[in-house]
Order: C-alpha cells, then structure tokens, then sequence
C-alpha cells in the first residue's frame, strides 16, 4: 500500500515556490476575511499564516465580531477588491447563519477569488477553461494525484459527496483530466458497488469513517477528503482525548487498497498549498496585465 503524503508533497513544493516568490519585487498578499472565533476556523486560519510566512507571501487577517452588519462586509470586500496591493481574498468558512455567503463570495473580485467559488470561476470550472481558479481542495486532490503519478484519463472514478466546495468541483477536476466520474450521495443506493468499482475513490461526505472493507476493492486509490474530529482514547486523569479522522476508516482498508492518502497529514497540506498556488497565480496575472 502507497501512503499519499500530502505533508511531504507541500513540503517539497514550498520550497519551489519560496524560490518564485523571492524574485516578485513585492510579496503576494492574501487577505482573509474571518467573522466570528469558529476554533476550527482559527485553526485553519494559522496554518495558512504559517505557509504564507514559509514561502514568502503575506497574509491579511482581516476579522469580525458575529454581529457585524452585512453591508459592513460588502463594503470591505469592495475596498480589498480595490486596493492593487491585495491580489488574493478569501472568506474563511462557515460564517453566522444569518449572513449570506454566497452574497460576499459573489462580491469578491473573480481576479482575486483564489479559493474559486466565485460562480464565474465555478462556470469556467465546469466549462473545462483554465482561465478561472480551481477551488483549493479539489486542486489539491489532483496535484496530489499528480506527484504520486497516479492515472486519471480513462479511468474510473467514484466521488462520494457532491458538496459546492469540495464534492462537486472534484468530480469536475477529474472529469476535465478524462476520468469517467460517478458521484454518489446520501441518496444513492447501493452505494458500496459504485465505489468498489472505481479505479480512484475520493470521498468527502463529512462523515468519520463511513467508508469501510465493504466500500473499497484491491488496487484502488483512495483520496480521504474528510476531516472529523472525535472522541479517542481516554487519557490518564479520565478525559476523553479528542482526535481527527477521516471519512475512511483507514485501518480498515489500509491492507486492501493500493494507494490512501492519510487523515491527517493527506489532503489537508495539499488545500493550503494549492490556496497559495492560486494567490501566486492570481499575483502573476496582475503583475504581468495578463487576466486569462
């Protein structure tokens, strides 16, 4: 069985693009809009500051209180989408319920939508054009793919979650690098025999282990999008450990499989390299007057 390290494939592609940045005249800056102190959110929000501040980009961490009006809002994705210094703009989700993300996502300038929810570039995405950008987990998965030189033209593919941000543009991503693509869902019946009979099973349900030795079959690569946090072991003085797993159970189709990508340490390093990717790749765009 071949371990997909993600961790290892951001670690070496850092360093090329630590060398790329270090020739810009100024640095990449990626301004994220947080509203709330979501712990997960935060969490996320870290990572991404510790991987801009390794490569050489910068991060604007722009924050709200869960109260903030909408408009205020607005208004500031307006000033960012302006401001020739700021060449990336993301909304860290989720947001309060009663704000309306698809509204602030639509405001983003579709030159500085680096995580590629913009539906402009949602519909160059589905129109197999490469002028848009590629929404950071679903281009993490192919990269990943890529740099263990898996296949993906003509072969089969199952991906089990049809979500916007995740499900969805994936199917698209490996529809576009000549897969034959089945997606299944809550709804689908007999879902194991759609996903035995993919060659690569990518899975983003949002479910801690909900694919198991009855979903999988010999020689199959699965890429485990999921990140679930649950209750382990309990530690010494009694408290349940917490600790993150996938929508895979890994241990039990680690002997089966060809090839997993881990939870953690799999495709989460690849969605935070593929983010900076898009802002490098947005920065260039702008710096050279070249939109497409």
């Amino acid at each position: 069985m071949i371990l997909l390290d993600g961790k290892k494939v951001s670690k070496d592609r850092a360093l090329e693009l630590k060398a790329q940045v270090s020739a810009f005249r100024v640095a990449p800056t990626l301004a994220i809009l947080q509203v709330g102190d979501d712990e997960r959110s935060s969490a996320y929000i870290r990572q991404k500051k510790l991987f801009g501040e390794k490569i050489g980009c910068k991060v604007l961490h722009v924050t709200f209180e869960n109260a903030v009006a909408h408009s205020d809002i607005i208004e500031k994705v307006k000033a960012l989408n302006a401001d020739v210094a700021v060449h990336g703009i993301i909304l860290q989700l989720p947001i309060p319920a009663n704000l309306d993300s698809r509204s602030i996502i639509e405001a983003i300038d579709p030159k500085k939508d680096v995580d590629g929810l913009h539906s402009e570039n949602a519909k160059k995405l589905a129109d197999g054009e490469e002028s848009g950008f590629i929404p950071a987990t679903a281009k993490g998965v192919i990269s990943l793919l890529d740099a263990y030189k898996i296949p993906m033209s003509g072969k089969k593919a199952t991906v089990v979650g049809r979500s916007a941000l995740v499900g969805t543009p994936t199917a698209l991503c490996l529809t576009n690098r000549g897969a034959n693509v089945t997606v299944v869902h809550r709804a689908t019946v007999n879902i194991p025999t759609k996903t035995k009979q993919a060659d690569i099973l990518v899975v983003a349900a949002g479910h801690a282990k909900l694919i198991d030795s009855r979903h999988v079959s010999p020689g199959q690569t699965v890429i485990d999008v999921g990140i679930n946090l649950v209750t382990g072991e309990k530690l010494e003085d009694e408290i349940p450990k917490k600790k993150l797993v996938g929508d895979v159970d890994f241990d039990a189709v680690k002997d089966i499989v060809g090839a997993i990508s881990p939870v953690p340490g799999g495709v989460g390093p690849m969605t935070v390299l593929s983010l900076f990717e898009n802002l490098i790749l947005a920065y260039d765009r702008m710096r050279t007057g070249n939109r497409n």
